[in-house]
């Protein structure tokens, strides 16, 4: 049973948390608090951003502060499962005999930073699937189990495509919040300077220990759900299929494929984490709205009308929140404005001198068919 002494260690320690990581990463509030979420919750984050916006600085600080052993794999075309996973290697035993010996992989670690995860083909990217869910690595039929607390962090570049492979939908499913990464703002950028000629290396300290962590995940877990907030998730989850029985007319306009059970997993997950980092001890319908955008916005997969209108994930949710929050009257439901920018860029907008001259060449093009 969850104590108030229990809330009020929780939310001390996540300050704790914050502040050290304050040290190390300037601005990037929503980031930063996504993967503390998602690293109590016990989910997997994946970050993207363009380069150079402190990505791969927040997960080797994450694993300073957290005081956990570290991993980074960069993810590039010829990487192999193995060179992930591990492999069984032929050794000389001390009568003299070779046998086979299991070469643990870097996965072998409690948090993982996959860096550019897309640029690995698609062999090497499910390596990582077993991993991610079961928390285990099966290698010539030997499953190995991988040690408490376990995350997976990856980054990915989403202007580059050249010499990259999409993630498949099964390994987007297995991230529990998709987060954007913003350019820092004027301010910020004269912070990251300044700190930075100081010193390139993270000077956070110790924080929580993973034990720790285990502990406030299990503390978590035991905040109660009202049925009426779970019902809200849950229909919300259901309203972004197109042909579900909750289904929103925003899904049925632009969306082709809908949010699986894990987005409602996830959705319950992280909301008893953030009730608890804003020191309450029950989860609000402003936890579930606030936590639709990084968890839904890679689950849903548009249709060729919102590509073709430029309408991006973070606005069809946005369209769903209101939707929802007006049929089922929940008491100051906004829908709460993503906190990194839209995924895909905004349409480049002509010069009036050639907008003039498309449209004239379009008229002499249909007045010479016109003739014919």
């Amino acid at each position: 049973m969850v104590t108030e002494n229990d809330i009020k260690q929780f939310s001390k320690q996540c300050e704790e948390i914050f502040a050290q990581l304050s040290r190390d990463i300037i601005g990037q509030e929503p980031v930063v608090r996504g993967s503390v979420i998602a690293m109590i919750a016990g989910g997997n984050v994946l970050l993207e951003g363009v380069p150079g916006v402190g990505k791969t600085r927040l997960v080797r600080s994450l694993g300073r502060v957290f005081d956990l052993p570290f991993s980074r794999i960069q993810f590039t075309p010829d990487l192999m499962p193995a060179d992930v996973t591990g492999t069984n290697i032929i050794v000389k035993g001390e009568d003299g005999n070779s046998q086979f010996s299991f070469q643990p992989g870097p996965v072998f670690s409690n948090i993982i930073l996959a860096d550019e995860i897309n640029r690995a083909t698609p062999k090497t990217q499910s390596a990582l699937l077993e991993a991610m869910q079961e928390h285990t690595v099966t290698v010539m039929g030997v499953s190995r189990k991988l040690a408490e607390p376990f995350f997976v962090l990856a980054t990915q570049n989403p202007i580059e495509q050249d010499g990259t492979y999409p993630l498949p939908e099964a390994q987007m499913d297995r991230f529990m919040f998709k987060l954007l990464v913003p350019n820092p703002s004027l301010d910020e950028l004269m912070e990251i300077v300044n700190m930075t000629q100081k010193t390139m290396a993270e000077v956070a300290d110790k924080a929580c220990t993973g034990e720790q962590l285990l502990k406030m995940r299990e503390t978590a877990n035991q905040i109660p759900v009202a049925e009426e907030v779970l019902r809200y998730a849950m229909i919300l989850t259901s309203a972004t299929h197109p042909d579900s029985e909750c289904a929103s007319d925003a899904a049925k306009k632009y969306v082709r494929l809908g949010a699986s059970p894990r987005a409602g997993q996830a959705l319950i997950s992280a909301a008893k984490v953030m009730a608890l980092i804003k020191g309450r001890f029950n989860v609000a319908y402003s936890d579930i709205n606030e936590l639709a955008y990084p968890v839904l916005r890679h689950r849903i997969k548009l249709n060729f009308e919102a590509v073709a209108e430029r309408i991006s994930a973070d606005t069809v949710i946005g369209m769903i929140l209101d939707e929802v929050g007006r049929k089922q009257r929940i008491p100051g439901a906004k829908p709460i404005a993503p906190a990194a920018p839209a995924e895909e860029p905004a349409a480049e907008t002509l010069p009036a001198e050639q907008e003039g001259e498309q449209e004239e060449g379009k008229k002499k093009k249909k007045g010479l068919f016109a003739k014919k």
